[in-house]
């Protein structure tokens, strides 16, 4: 199997507002250290009476509350076990599962129309600077998508080989990424810049209409006479970006290729259909002329696992597919198990997930998304994505589809001003802390309405673990690392992240 990175994730090794603080290394107090510690004592948030100051080798705290009383807020810890704890979490740190890629979300369209044309030059660098920086506030986004032609947020239906109806173009004579429509280029680059190690996937939502069996980009069929073109028009792709300066490291053939949108452009690709493509058409293409590339099976939800286990199944395509990309829109997280179980050798990454005005997503809101990065990686996913980077106050642009999606960031297109969303923290409290290579690590299973999941870090050796609240109630945990351990009480709705060891003592 070709691995996302270089090295081998170890599975066969497994048992089964912001400061510097963010380099480990260089962990210190905030600038108002009195004023924080204050504050968490007045709100209870600390587990006893015992809190100590905050020194190089203690432990460190951030948590961040729905209400955003706290927003990523460096808090106390007890370095003492507490007496009345509803959860108790051990970490083994020498059972070591997959490594992680990173977290992020999608460069659509409509994200990166707004921060070029509604974000002012230096807004939209102080915001990348935010999303994909380690320095500072920088909450070190290390894996992003970016979409092959339109999705639903797009301000206009597109492919990149568009032709007249009934006109054909086999040997993609007109492809062309055209530059006024392409504001994504720009601003990847400006990602880039700040983070050159950024990991980039991209997914197409349509073939070109002339590849269809309705000559439309809106539903329909791939037919089978353009499997070969369509396999060389997702290569023609990952060549004009590479073109361009922005390297693509993983495909997925279709986004959500067992629903057919009504307003946008999508298309139905079953299982015997993908596995034919991949098997006879994409993947010995992308062996002779990419062999780095990654191609990943599925992009679709949780409940038809049997859709990822039938493409596996066949001994053609399953021996150029890399890794299984799942969403969160149906079914149980524990799907990627099961698929995972079954085929130990492929890799496992949360490709799409957004916040919205639907159930349960709206009653439950930041425990809600933080359970979703936490559960995600305890069920194999060596990457989080959640969908828009970035949507303007009324939840667009876009061209049909959701018009209750939520993006990281809320983009006021009046004033290019920043609202950070439930996704952002839910996110923030992962990829501020855990970094490229760490391993996912062992930490003991908690309900409830209480979730965690720990990770090494490979450069340092420090822990972190990161845990939610979905409870209207403060529930305090212990927490035990060897014969290290320390105590709090999590706010009601929130998460919080710790990070301990390694360097830091």
């Amino acid at each position: 199997m070709r691995t996302f990175l270089s090295e081998k994730h170890g599975l066969a090794s497994a048992t089964k507002p912001l400061d510097a603080a963010l380099q480990h290394k260089k962990a210190r107090l905030p600038r108002k250290p009195l004023r924080n510690l204050a504050l968490a004592l007045m709100s209870g948030l600390c587990a006893s009476a015992s809190v100590q100051a905050w020194a190089e080798g203690d432990s460190h705290a951030w948590v961040t509350t729905e209400d955003r009383q706290f927003a990523l807020t460096p808090v106390p810890l007890s370095t003492h076990a507490s007496d009345h704890a509803q959860a108790t979490i051990v970490i083994e740190a020498k059972a070591r599962h997959q490594r992680i890629v990173g977290f992020g979300a999608a460069f659509t369209d409509s994200s990166v129309w707004l921060m070029r044309h509604r974000m002012s030059d230096s807004q939209r660098a102080a915001l990348l600077q935010e999303l994909f920086g380690r320095e500072g506030n920088g909450v070190g986004f290390d894996f992003a998508r970016l979409v092959i032609g339109a999705s639903d947020f797009s301000r206009e239906h597109y492919s990149y080989d568009d032709m007249p109806r009934g006109s054909t173009d086999p040997q993609l004579q007109h492809f062309a990424i055209d530059p006024a429509k392409d504001d994504v280029a720009p601003v990847v680059r400006e990602a880039l810049a700040i983070n050159p190690n950024l990991r980039l996937m991209a997914t197409p939502w349509s073939a070109p209409a002339w590849m269809k069996d309705n000559d439309n980009l809106i539903k329909g069929k791939l037919l089978p006479e353009h499997y070969p073109a369509f396999a060389r028009y997702l290569l023609a792709y990952v060549d004009a970006r590479a073109a361009q300066g922005i390297p693509i490291a993983a495909l997925t053939v279709q986004n959500e290729p067992d629903f057919e949108p009504k307003d946008y452009p999508g298309m139905r690709f079953n299982a015997p259909e993908r596995a034919r493509f991949i098997g006879e058409h994409l993947g010995p293409l992308v062996e002779a002329r990419r062999p780095s590339l990654k191609l990943f099976d599925w992009d679709h939800n949780w409940d038809k696992a049997h859709e990822p286990m039938a493409v596996l199944a066949d001994p053609k395509a399953s021996r150029y597919i890399d890794a299984v990309a799942w969403h969160c829109y149906g079914g149980d997280v524990s799907a990627q198990s099961q698929v995972h179980d079954a085929h130990p050798d492929k890799d496992t990454y949360m490709t799409e997930c957004s916040s919205g005005d639907w159930e349960p997503v709206r009653t439950g809101g930041l425990p809600h998304e933080a359970r979703l990065v936490i559960q995600s990686t305890r069920n194999w996913a060596r990457g989080v994505l959640l969908w828009n980077l970035a949507l303007d106050q009324d939840n667009g642009p876009h061209a049909g589809g959701c018009d209750t999606c939520l993006g990281i960031v809320t983009v006021d297109s009046r004033n290019g001003t920043v609202t950070r969303t439930h996704d952002y923290y839910a996110l923030a409290h992962a990829s501020r802390f855990v970094r490229r290579d760490a391993w996912r690590i062992d930490s003991t299973p908690t309900s409830d309405g209480i979730d965690n999941v720990a990770f090494e870090n490979a450069d340092d050796g420090t822990r972190v673990l990161m845990v939610s609240n979905a409870n209207r109630a403060a529930r305090t945990i212990n927490v035990r690392d060897g014969q290290q351990v320390f105590s709090y009480a999590l706010p009601a709705r929130s998460v919080a992240t710790f990070v301990w060891g390694g360097s830091a003592k």
